[in-house]
């Protein structure tokens, strides 16, 4: 495709099309439009912060924790442990999903938000707080399992809140740019991450290893203090107020499970978990094994986490990007346009990252992030436009967080046992992730569009 089509918009152009959401706001949105920019930016805010949390975690098991919490065994060995407790967070969002999710469709979405981000905050900054194996052995790595555990149940019941929040408040039309916000706080998060670990990673390696890695952690609680204050400003979402109004106005039982609703149908949760898997699946890649890689072919950690960093600052834009094309062309002809780009780009783009030079290592982040951006800006409406309010929250977690373990939680794990097992020959990996995107493009061509749907629909 054509390059402008991923060249990241200016904040002029942000800002421009988030007062059209407020300027074109109909009935049930907020009855003013400071309070839906308000609602859009929490949930852009909200989600920055809980995937600060989330996705540093995956660049500390890249980088950091091998050393720390696995020195005793050979390297590969050590990453491979690594990244297994990174997927212990990835197990554990789904059940997020379903617990929080079943809450958010009876009591609220807003009221889930706030738990779910405390959560999150506590989490993270008790494993900036955990001791080496030198110090405690192998009681380290249950702490930092179990907190991981902790991070993936707030993770997994945050982003149904978030993204349904833009969602419901927004006009019809611009649904799909509304909710990318949501997405756009992964990449944010992920910026800061990076950009926090680097600036440790400067440090001395002895320094860096025993204190340094743990700051960036520890800083969570400020950014809980913030994310928590915002939220409590904003109102619910009034597509779910007017529905639990009609529902008790007319005396009607609500399922007692919204699970029950959305398994009693299980199309929508199998198509959207296996349509968004290869969008994860590229996203851990890159936030994991590439950055492992890229060290490992002889490129500095500083300039690898400074370069993810670059990458990720411009996939915010290019997320919010391709929220507002899916609102012009449609939510799949957007998600199949980035799939099957990230795929034909797999083999050139590790030759990048192996590449040992800072700026190429940069450029194949970049382009790496812009395509994967194609299939996650459009990933809050496309998902849940799927699911009726009654059950939307439950049935849009669920699909979301199932595709984030089906396509990221297992995947470090995977690429590094294929990487070793194939000579350190990065073939399989590239392949891995070739067959990943063939699965979610034909996920993406069997369900249905959703674009025009009525979001007031109890069921669908």
């Amino acid at each position: 495709m054509a390059d402008h089509r991923y060249r990241p918009p200016s904040s002029k152009w942000v800002a421009v099309n988030l007062r059209a959401l407020s300027d074109r706001a109909t009935a049930p949105a907020p009855a003013n439009s400071s309070e839906l920019r308000r609602v859009v930016f929490s949930s852009y805010l909200g989600s920055t912060i809980e995937f600060y949390d989330f996705l540093l975690y995956g660049t500390a098991a890249a980088i950091v924790f091998p050393t720390v919490f696995f020195d005793e065994l050979d390297d590969l060995t050590a990453v491979l442990f690594s990244f297994g407790t990174f997927a212990a967070g990835y197990l554990a969002r789904p059940l997020g999903g379903v617990v929080f999710g079943h809450f958010g469709d009876r009591v609220g979405r807003k009221k889930m938000l706030v738990v779910t981000m405390f959560a999150m905050g506590v989490a993270s900054f008790l494993i900036g707080l955990v001791p080496s194996a030198a110090a405690i052995g192998g009681w380290a790595g249950v702490l930092l399992v179990t907190l991981r555990i902790a991070q993936g149940l707030a993770v997994g019941g945050e982003w149904g809140g978030a993204a349904l929040m833009a969602l419901e408040h927004a006009d019809g039309r611009r649904r799909g740019f509304a909710a990318s916000f949501a997405n756009a706080g992964a990449p944010t998060g992920a910026v800061l991450g990076s950009l926090m670990l680097g600036l440790f990673s400067l440090l001395p390696d002895d320094q860096f290893f025993s204190w340094g890695w743990r700051i960036p952690f520890l800083l969570s609680a400020a950014l809980l203090a913030l994310g928590l204050w915002v939220r409590s400003t904003v109102s619910e979402s009034p597509i779910f107020l007017r529905v639990l109004t009609e529902t008790e106005n007319r005396n009607r039982e609500r399922p007692r499970l919204p699970l029950w609703a959305v398994l009693a149908k299980p199309k929508a949760v199998l198509l959207t978990t296996f349509g968004a898997g290869a969008s994860f699946a590229f996203q851990t890649a890159m936030a994991t094994f590439a950055q492992t890689y890229a060290v490992r072919s002889g490129t500095s950690r500083p300039s690898v986490l400074i370069g993810y960093a670059i990458a990720s600052f411009v996939s915010v834009f290019a997320v919010l990007a391709s929220g507002w094309l899916s609102d012009r062309f449609g939510r799949r002809p957007v998600l199949l346009a980035g799939i099957l780009s990230w795929a034909a780009l797999a083999f050139p783009l590790f030759g990048l990252w192996g590449s040992g030079s800072p700026v190429l290592v940069t450029l194949g982040f970049v382009l790496g992030l812009a395509f994967q951006a194609l299939t996650y800006g459009p990933l809050g409406s496309f998902i849940g436009e799927q699911f009726g309010t009654g059950n939307r929250y439950t049935g849009a977690s669920l699909g979301y967080q199932l595709a984030t373990l089906l396509g990221g939680g297992f995947t470090p794990a995977i690429l590094a046992s294929l990487y070793a097992g194939a000579n350190r020959s990065i073939v399989p990996v590239a392949l891995f992730l070739i067959g990943a995107a063939t699965v979610s493009a034909v996920a993406v061509l069997v369900i249905r569009e959703g674009r025009h749907h009525d979001l007031a629909t109890v069921t669908h």
